[in-house]
């Protein structure tokens, strides 16, 4: 709708972006769940009509959707059940949806097509090609201890469904040492299980801090169906099993009880209710204990997994962690091929690379394949990374390569490959990445300069070549170099600076280094935290109080404060349709991304900073409750500028009915560990009124962003303040 009234696309984006990632959400549900959509609509005629004719429209078709995954198989043409239509891609696709298609008889079986099993694949081929050409690995060792211990430890980065910080967290806690653990956790890891707490009580039967209980003692005990589980029901087939043990149901029956309970039809369960009951007085089961077992299935099956998929989950997540265990680097590079085109999952799997001792290195004509490369358990930039470069020249580089062996330089490189397939542009942007660095005694801003003279000759060259022409000045022996007879104009190369520059533009990373090495220690002093772990920071739900009020909006309790310090590799501004300017810049640090937004306010102050090409430090927020995580800059200032500004004191905000037995030792604990010379002291709020603690000296602290950080995650909410010559104020980095 927005397209079609003409809208900017940044304005369109924005828009859009305001829309809570929720399932299901409608129009009037985000209006209520975002305030500044609710205000944008207010404030401007044109997005108010965008909104009330989409608000129109929404819930009708937009076009008819192929399923992902979904494939009918039939024991007759499938002409002879239903209709069929040409895809896009030529294939045949049923035209009932389905439900439909279910209703006529049909079958529909969904295959998954999952990139970790090409991540299996190609590292795989590395290890074969570099290690053991007798790998296979579907003949590892599934016991492997080594392996247990690595997911136990979080370590599980890449690995397949375990890599997210929950996951990690899980997997710590968990500390799985078999296959039927991993399962487990599979299974647990959703809202539903979660919810209940069933994660925990698995985690504390596990270890022996809580009885397991099988429901009944002796024979009827139904240890063999539970015992995976320590008791708890999990899966959908331990449903379908207790159905058949207890009630005694035969596997079509039982099935048919774990449809009703998982989609929840009331009349059914009912009728299953009186069945199943019926069948436990029958087999000699105590019957008020088997009313609580069905209640319980009830509970558990709307959230209960199947256990054949998680295995099957589980398979891969144990293969991937075995190949990150034994072979890492061969590892990685199969992982950064599949999301060569996602510049956050890059940045993430190099950074966890480097963590292990893992080189990245950039890339090279000699070694580079199109994707990532194993180089003597480095990992050799893959040039398909690159951009300008697609796969039609890095195939005119390998082919030569192979046939002929590798480049001896520049000009040999030149001269060589087809300069039909292999373009100025293509070489020039090969040449800023540094892809001739170890070949070349050049230095690159000299390839550079003589970039035209060098390909002007080359395709001269292979033109004579292909005509049967023979220079004459060929024939005749000579002791002049190439590079003598073009007369190389040799000039002082790039500053590290400019290099590292281009690696960012051409690579979407910097791959020799980084901007903000040489600041060391001081950067993780004057920030909050690493970018990586604010998109890791829990989700919290939408405050239900009306945005409306601005009281409210300020008081938002998903709303953290936060200092931040990166790199600008991307900036956008635009006009609001009153005419002020806005942006939306995208700052990386070492350790990932984060779009941030200026506001016309902060906009304005920041101006300068923001033209500036070094290191900058800013000061705003995130909103936890937000789906896409953004940081609302409140301010910002260039990393090498020094604050004069003192913190005289540390104030503490905390909410009585938020305090616990966990709260305060927490609390003490986070305040001894920043020890330092500034007085804090402490604020207790409730309905009643306040009261103001002062702490002895024993709690003097150092008062950085990251201390007011692990606070606020503590008290849940903006609690830490900062006094700078006697005025309030939030826990910026100026202070």
């Amino acid at each position: 709708v927005s397209r079609v009234f003409g809208l900017a696309y940044a304005e369109t984006d924005a828009l859009a972006k305001l829309i809570p990632d929720e399932l299901g959400i409608t129009l009037e549900r985000a209006l209520e769940m975002e305030p500044r959509l609710l205000e944008l609509t207010e404030k401007d005629p044109k997005i108010r009509r965008i909104i009330q004719i989409s608000r129109r429209l929404e819930g009708l078709l937009r076009h008819a959707s192929i399923h992902a995954a979904g494939v009918i198989i039939t024991n007759e043409p499938l002409v002879k059940y239903c209709p069929l239509y040409k895809g896009r891609e030529g294939e045949q696709v049923v035209q009932f949806d389905k439900d439909f298609s279910e209703q006529i008889g049909l079958v529909k079986f969904d295959f998954l097509g999952l990139k970790t099993l090409t991540v299996i694949q190609n590292a795989s081929n590395f290890i074969r090609r570099d290690f053991n050409p007798d790998f296979d690995i579907e003949s590892i060792d599934m016991e492997d201890q080594a392996v247990y211990d690595y997911i136990s430890e979080g370590k599980t980065t890449g690995v397949f469904q375990l890599e997210s910080s929950g996951m990690k967290d899980l997997c710590k806690r968990l500390k799985p040492g078999t296959i039927d653990d991993i399962t487990a956790i599979n299974a647990l890891y959703r809202p539903g299980p979660m919810g209940l707490g069933m994660h925990d009580e698995f985690i504390e039967r596990k270890f022996g801090r809580k009885e397991v209980d099988y429901f009944f003692e002796g024979e009827k005990s139904l240890e063999p169906v539970l015992k995976d589980t320590y008791g708890i029901i999990v899966y959908q087939e331990q449903v379908m099993n207790i159905a058949r043990t207890v009630g005694g149901y035969s596997l079509g029956e039982a099935d048919m009880l774990r449809r009703a309970m998982g989609k929840k039809k009331e009349k059914e369960m009912a009728r299953h209710r009186e069945i199943f009951l019926s069948g436990a007085k029958e087999r000699g089961y105590e019957l008020k204990r088997a009313e609580e077992i069905y209640d319980l299935m009830a509970e558990f099956a709307k959230y209960g997994f199947n256990k054949s998929h998680a295995v099957a989950y589980a398979v891969i997540a144990y293969q991937t962690a075995f190949l990150k265990t034994y072979y890492p680097a061969s590892f990685f590079a199969a992982l950064l091929g599949t999301e060569i085109n996602n510049m956050d999952k890059i940045t993430m799997y190099i950074n966890d690379a480097r963590e292990i001792g893992i080189e990245i290195l950039p890339p090279d004509v000699n070694e580079s394949l199109y994707l990532f490369n194993v180089i003597d358990d480095k990992i050799r930039f893959g040039m398909g990374a690159v951009k300008n470069v697609g796969l039609g020249p890095v195939n005119a580089i390998i082919e030569e390569r192979e046939a002929n062996g590798p480049f001896t330089g520049f000009i040999d490189f030149c001269e060589r490959v087809n300069m039909k397939a292999c373009n100025k542009r293509v070489i020039e942007s090969l040449i800023k990445v540094g892809a001739f660095d170890d070949c070349e005694k050049l230095n690159r801003a000299t390839l550079l300069e003589n970039l035209e003279l060098v390909v002007s000759y080359a395709s001269k060259k292979q033109e004579e070549k292909r005509s049967g022409q023979v220079n004459l000045f060929d024939m005749g022996e000579s002791e002049e170099t190439t590079e003598e007879m073009l007369n190389i104009n040799e000039i002082t190369d790039f500053e590290d600076k400019e290099k590292l520059g281009y690696e960012q533009e051409l690579l979407g990373i910097y791959v020799s280094g980084h901007p903000l090495d040489k600041f060391g220690e001081v950067l993780t002093e004057l920030v909050s935290m690493p970018i990586s772990e604010i998109h890791e920071l829990p989700q919290m739900e939408k405050p239900e109080f009306d945005f409306r009020n601005r009281d409210a909006q300020r008081n938002d309790p998903s709303k953290r404060n936060l200092t931040i310090a990166g790199m600008i590799s991307e900036k956008k501004v635009i006009n609001t349709k009153k005419g002020d300017k806005m942006a939306f810049v995208t700052i990386e640090d070492l350790s990932g991304k984060i779009e941030c937004i200026f506001f016309p306010k902060s906009y304005m102050e920041c101006f300068e900073v923001l033209e500036s090409d070094e290191p900058i430090v800013l000061n705003g927020y995130v909103r936890l409750s937000d789906d896409r995580r953004s940081f609302y800059v409140n301010s910002c200032r260039e990393l090498t500028d020094e604050s004069e500004d003192r913190v005289s004191a540390v104030r503490i905000n905390i909410m009585t009915p938020t305090i616990n037995e966990y709260t305060l030792p927490k609390l003490k604990q986070l305040l001894l560990s920043y020890r330092g010379s500034v007085p804090a002291h402490l604020i207790f709020e409730s309905e009643e009124g306040r009261a103001r603690m002062n702490l002895s000296e024993n709690y003097l602290v150092n008062p950085t962003p990251q201390m007011a950080a692990k606070i606020n995650e503590l008290l849940n909410h903006n609690s830490v303040s900062f006094i700078v010559d006697g005025k309030l104020e939030n826990p910026t980095l100026s202070q």
